[in-house]
C-alpha cells in the first residue's frame, strides 16, 4: 500500500469535508479516482458520518428568478416590451433545453464548448 491508513483517512477527510475533490485527490496523491472514493469511506466509516450527499449533475432548465434590482427595470417597461422579453426568455430556455446558445445576430452558435457557424 502506498499510504499509511492514518494519511488514507486525512485524504478521506479532505475529501468528505470538500477541500477536494475526487479527481484533484487523485492528481495530488498520485492515485485512481476509485481510490480516493475508497478512502473517503473508509474516513466516513471510521467517524460514523452519514453519506455524503452525491451532487446532482443533471441539466436542468435555468432559473428564471428575478433579481430585485431587475424587479423595478421590469415595472418600467410597457406591455409590448414585457411581452418581449418574455419571448425572448422562452426562445432561450428552449434552445438551452436543446443544448445550444445563439450568440450575437445569430451567427454564432454554441454547442457545449464548441463553436459553430
Amino acid at each position: 500500500m502506498k499510504y499509511t491508513k492514518a494519511q488514507r483517512l486525512d485524504i478521506g477527510r479532505k475529501l468528505y469535508s470538500g477541500e477536494l475533490t475526487r479527481r484533484q485527490a487523485a492528481e495530488i496523491y498520485d492515485i485512481s479516482e476509485q481510490s480516493a472514493r475508497d478512502y473517503m469511506r473508509l474516513y466516513r466509516d471510521s467517524e460514523q458520518l452519514p453519506p455524503k450527499q452525491a451532487a446532482k449533475h443533471s441539466v436542468s432548465a435555468p432559473s428564471f428568478q428575478i433579481p430585485p434590482a431587475g424587479m423595478e427595470e421590469l415595472e418600467s417597461m410597457t406591455k409590448e416590451q414585457l411581452i418581449q422579453e418574455i419571448l425572448k426568455a422562452r426562445i432561450t430556455e428552449a434552445r438551452l433545453k436543446k443544448g445550444y446558445e445563439v450568440k450575437g445576430d445569430g451567427t454564432v452558435i454554441l454547442y457545449g464548448s464548441k463553436n459553430i457557424k
